[in-house]
């Protein structure tokens, strides 16, 4: 089947926007040029808008198996795709957890059953996520998982994360970190700083984040593995990363939309759709973030999208569980709050979002090319609108950015030629 994409613009290599039609045969794009005039099976008019290669996501929770009551695969994947993401990358901290070849020949299954997008699974590190045994990573690198982390906690021992590392790096595979020392976050909530004092929570020290990230560091050098770091949130952790690529060690790093345009200052309350893990730090820790996405310290941007339920985020600080969904609104607050802003360009906001993370983790997507995937994002940039979280296609609605005033709609998002996300008022 032919799929012909007329009226579109996409940014060409002057970096600016060019007019383009785009004919995708399949699964894969065949031609993109100005004007392409053949007949097709399907002509879909884009109105003008841009054209970008499928969005990226490398740290997403899908909750199932085990936690159906805050998201699923198929409204994690939905989520994903109004969202303008065609490759999604699923942590493995369900129950049960990927650590086995059954599970997560389970979860494939489950993922090749409901995903909407295309959906790559991480396995877990240790057993259950508990740090105490490590999984056969050769074993379950054979089946095809995306990388190895045990994203929700950190791996305590050196002596762990060094054998894991070793093994990742016989195999190839990734090692993948949420960076927490647990000696030293005291039952933290929130950022140890002025508005945890304001509030009276207990809060979570910077270095609890920056002190183990420095430790695994040099652990990857010496095992000749390729680390990243999930979810960089302080100064001290950009120094440590953009001293270690200094030293040629093979470290990259992603950011989250929340942490580049949120700090502590906008807690004002006992709210906790602004607490996650690790939470909002202060405002110097927020600008080196983006100073060091701007200098290539930091690699690319994820959302780690993890939803919860309504009556779970009501219990505030002390009750409620860490996290807020992204999948939907990334796209649109990014290019509002950064790209209109001034602060970054769209051509490196849709680098970010598509061949950085590609390149980093060697996957064949995140290009607009003759011959690649036909793994499409169309994007208004000129619609306004409120992001409204009762019209999340996930189940999790707990997010900061309720009622925020954005630019930047995904209408469209195609995955191997089959479009999964239409905006039917652009198109009616």
């Amino acid at each position: 089947m032919k799929t012909l994409l007329t009226n579109a613009k996409r940014l060409g290599l002057s970096k600016e926007m060019e007019v383009c039609e785009v004919l995708i045969d399949g699964q894969f794009i065949e031609t993109i040029a100005p004007s392409i005039g053949v007949e097709a099976d399907q002509v879909i008019d884009c109105h003008g808008n841009l054209v970008f290669p499928g969005f990226i996501d490398v740290h997403v929770h899908l909750r199932e198996p085990g936690g159906k009551h805050k998201e699923t695969i198929k409204t994690g994947t939905e989520a994903a795709a109004r969202g303008g993401y065609t490759t999604i990358c699923s942590m493995p901290n369900t129950n049960p957890v990927p650590d086995n070849t059954e599970t997560v020949k389970q979860l494939l299954k489950k993922i090749n059953e409901d995903a909407v997008v295309r959906v790559l699974p991480y396995a877990s590190i240790t057993e259950g996520l508990k740090g105490e045994t490590l999984t056969n990573i050769k074993e379950l690198a054979d089946m095809g998982v995306f990388a190895f982390t045990d994203d929700g906690v950190g791996i305590q021992t050196a002596d762990y994360m060094l054998q894991a590392m070793k093994e990742a790096a016989a195999v190839g595979a990734s090692i993948v970190a949420h960076c927490e020392d647990n000696s030293i976050v005291y039952g933290g909530v929130m950022h140890d700083g002025k508005v945890s004092k304001q509030l009276n929570l207990p809060g979570i020290p910077s270095l609890s984040e920056s002190v183990q990230i420095a430790r695994d560091v040099l652990l990857a050098e010496a095992a000749g593995c390729h680390y990243h770091v999930c979810h960089v949130s302080t100064k001290e952790s950009v120094r440590v990363i953009r001293d270690a690529k200094r030293a040629g060690i093979n470290v990259t790093a992603e950011v989250s939309p929340h942490h580049l345009l949120l700090n502590e200052e906008v807690i004002s309350e006992d709210d906790a759709n602004f607490k996650m893990n690790p939470p909002l730090r202060a405002k110097e820790d927020q600008e080196a973030l983006l100073a060091g996405l701007l200098d290539g310290t930091i690699d690319f941007i994820a959302t780690d999208h993890a939803p919860h339920a309504v009556e779970e985020k009501a219990k505030g600080f002390l009750g409620a569980p860490f996290g807020i969904v992204g999948l939907e609104t990334a796209f649109p607050l990014l290019y509002t709050n950064l790209v209109e802003a001034g602060k970054i360009t769209l051509c490196q906001l849709v680098e970010w979002l598509t061949i950085k993370p590609a390149k980093v983790f060697g996957l064949p997507y995140g290009r607009l090319a003759e011959k690649a995937f036909a793994d499409i994002t169309v994007v208004d940039l000129n619609k306004e609108f409120l992001i409204d979280k009762e019209t999340f296609r996930s189940k999790g609605k707990n997010t900061p950015f309720h009622n925020w005033k954005v630019r930047g709609m995904p209408i469209l998002t195609i995955i191997e030629g089959k479009v999964v996300y239409q905006e039917e008022d652009v198109y009616a």
